[in-house]
């Protein structure tokens, strides 16, 4: 591999946005020079599911494929409201042991990263000149860091690196929300996964802007995907990697990260098919691009 100002970059990909079979994304993955596997549903499990005997299973592929495990990525806390959301009632306690479950499961694999999503989005957090009284959602930001408390607890207890994902129907959005989170929590077991394309749903230009407000030291993790969002159409079309709204941000992105000594992993998310095709197909669409871009 190339190297990212002397440090050897992480390039890997998303194994499900491949094929759920895991042996089948590994054998295609590992075909084209992606090392890495992020880890997200196996088979028809979601990580954090798995029984013993599928560990076992997972964990052989793992060694036979000679592939490192980057992130182990369930949804936790996802879609989950703020707003009717404490800290121990039964839907926070349902996410906070399956989070246990994927930290358990890292350490099986011997990866460092586990992520988390950010509950379900509110429009509005912030607001001056009478917005304040008629449209911002109140005390949703202050209850989204409270909400975090005890799995960033949780991740400095187990010595793991939370990543947290901007997403496209989440509390942090974009990457200048992203940051701002992670310098009002401080926690060096909490960082920003950041999937940009995502992003593109909170109307934030992917660089500069997202990457100046989240700032490289609060990235833990990077998603890279393509996509064409038509926001007041509530239309979205999943493309190949340069071919859409992230085209003219990819390479000035690309030279910011290896310029700031970016040295974590990306993950090619692998969620293009093309027309009369595979996902297998958009992997293989876009993977060369993006190890050109990022290797």
């Amino acid at each position: 591999m190339d190297d990212f100002n002397g440090m050897n970059a992480k390039l890997g990909v998303i194994t499900d946005g491949v094929s759920r079979d895991f042996e089948r994304a590994l054998q295609v993955s590992t075909e084209a020079g992606l090392p890495y596997a992020e880890l997200q549903f196996l088979w028809e499990k979601e990580v954090g599911d798995l029984d013993d005997d599928e560990m076992a299973r997972a964990k052989a592929l793992v060694e036979k494929y000679g592939v490192e495990v980057s992130c182990i990525s369930r949804h936790n806390f996802v879609g989950l409201l703020v707003g009717e959301t404490e800290i121990g009632d039964a839907n926070f306690n349902k996410h906070m042991d399956g989070l246990k479950r994927c930290i358990a499961m890292a350490k099986e694999f011997g990866t460092n990263l586990v992520r988390i999503m950010s509950y379900r989005r509110d429009m509005i957090l912030f607001g001056q000149g009478g917005a304040e009284h008629w449209v911002v959602a109140k005390g949703a930001w202050d209850k989204l860091v409270t909400l975090l408390g005890p799995p960033v607890k949780l991740a400095e207890e187990e010595g793991i690196q939370l990543v947290l994902e901007t997403g496209n129907n989440a509390m942090i959005p974009s990457g200048y929300l992203g940051g701002k989170l992670i310098r009002e929590i401080n926690s060096p077991n909490l960082k920003i996964l950041w999937d940009p394309a995502n992003s593109l749903y909170a109307n934030e230009r992917t660089y500069p802007e997202g990457y100046e407000g989240l700032g490289v030291e609060a990235i833990g993790h990077i998603h890279i995907k393509d996509a064409r969002v038509d926001m007041p159409r509530a239309n979205v079309e999943f493309c190949e990697l340069g071919t859409g709204d992230m085209a003219a941000c990819l390479q000035p992105m690309a030279d910011r990260l290896k310029r700031d000594g970016y040295s974590g992993h990306l993950s090619l998310e692998s969620v293009y098919r093309p027309d009369g095709g595979t996902f297998e197909d958009g992997f293989k669409a876009s993977v060369e691009k993006f190890k050109a871009l990022y290797g």
